[in-house]
């Protein structure tokens, strides 16, 4: 920002504030507006956030003891006044600023400087800032004390630290742009293997990503500078938090990286044991052997066909489901009843009973 402005504003006013206000007293009173008037509880209203850059750069200034000193003197030097950068020629009503360095150096050689609000200023031309300079020591004047810091939240300490902002440029600490929240659903298989989804901002703007392999149901994925522009010139912009869906698939599951599927099998593949098919995510199969005697609810691992994503590969974890048949025909009812008998005075419950008893 350009030095001129400590002319044409006044930071007590800005904040609402005496000019003998102390420090505790000013910094209450800026928090308080700063949440007031942060974009972030103003989304869009243009009024607000210009209010919020003003009440920072008052501030800025006003909180640093040696910056508020130099602030007042130039004030009461230029008594308050709006000044222009003319000359304050016949005719041109109040003077320029060459009127009042006139008066901060002394005689009457400051009418015929050029000043400009530039680096070079014209041939010829002085800097302003250089001549503020005097007051501060050093060539350019900085602006700096406590400056902007990035990232104010609601609610927060207000603005801690910060590298302030020197001449015309802002240092670091700016103000960041505002976080924004999107959402996306994927299919089950869409989000096992990643895929590139085109989202729309709260500005009206679209940005396109890609979503990594293997996301999750509910997750949320931060897509760094995304979000809205910094509300000043050089701060960093937001981030977009995206929070994805995944729909369910009507055979896998998902236990953390691995795929889970229920795997029916024969009463005689489970008690004579068998080698099956189970299908794969990726619409193939995969040759699984089923031990003779495997009970209903056993896990069978097939290694490195789960979810792959950066950090590895998981596994397809195969539940058997041992299937009774509905129908039996005459041959197998008898062969059944046959089993039966077979099994007579054994009884699978017993243990169960014991323990339960126990």
């Amino acid at each position: 920002m350009v030095n001129q402005d400590w002319f044409e504003k006044d930071f007590y006013a800005i904040l609402g504030v005496s000019k003998d206000v102390d420090a505790k007293e000013l910094k209450k009173t800026y928090r308080k507006l700063a949440r007031q008037y942060h974009p972030d509880n103003n989304p869009g209203d243009a009024a607000s956030e210009q209010k919020f850059k003003d009440i920072g750069e008052a501030y800025a200034v006003l909180s640093d003891a040696e910056q508020r000193k130099q602030y007042d003197a130039v004030r009461a030097m230029g008594g308050g006044a709006r000044f222009t950068a003319g000359s304050g020629g016949p005719g041109a009503g109040g003077g320029g600023f060459e009127d009042v360095f006139a008066q901060m150096f002394g005689g009457g050689g400051a009418q015929n400087v050029r000043f400009g609000t530039g680096g070079q200023g014209g041939m010829g031309g002085v800097d302003l800032e250089d001549l503020l300079g005097a007051f501060g020591g050093g060539g350019g004047f900085s602006q700096g004390g406590q400056g902007f810091p990035g990232g104010f939240q609601p609610g927060g300490q207000g603005f801690p630290g910060g590298g302030g902002f020197a001449g015309r440029g802002y240092g670091g600490g700016m103000p960041k742009g505002q976080d924004v929240e999107a959402s996306t659903t994927l299919d089950f298989r869409s989000a096992a293997a990643g895929d590139t989804v085109t989202l729309s901002k709260p500005d009206g703007g679209r940005i396109t990503t890609r979503i990594p392999a293997g996301v999750k149901d509910g997750q949320r994925i931060r897509l760094k500078g995304k979000g809205m522009p910094a509300p000043m010139q050089g701060g960093e912009a937001g981030d977009m938090y995206l929070k994805v869906a995944v729909t369910p698939h009507p055979v896998f599951g998902r236990d953390g990286d691995n795929l889970t599927v229920d795997l029916p099998v024969t009463f005689a593949e489970a008690a004579l044991g068998a080698t099956v098919q189970v299908p794969t995510l990726d619409g193939g199969t995969v040759k699984v052997k089923v031990s003779p005697g495997t009970p209903s609810g056993r896990v069978l691992r097939v290694r490195g066909r789960g979810i792959a994503t950066k950090k590895g590969t998981g596994d397809l974890l195969a539940k058997v489901q041992v299937v009774v048949p509905t129908e039996l025909s005459d041959s197998a009812k008898e062969a059944v009843e046959a089993l039966r008998a077979e099994a007579e005075g054994s009884d699978p419950r017993a243990d169960l009973i014991a323990r339960a008893r126990a």
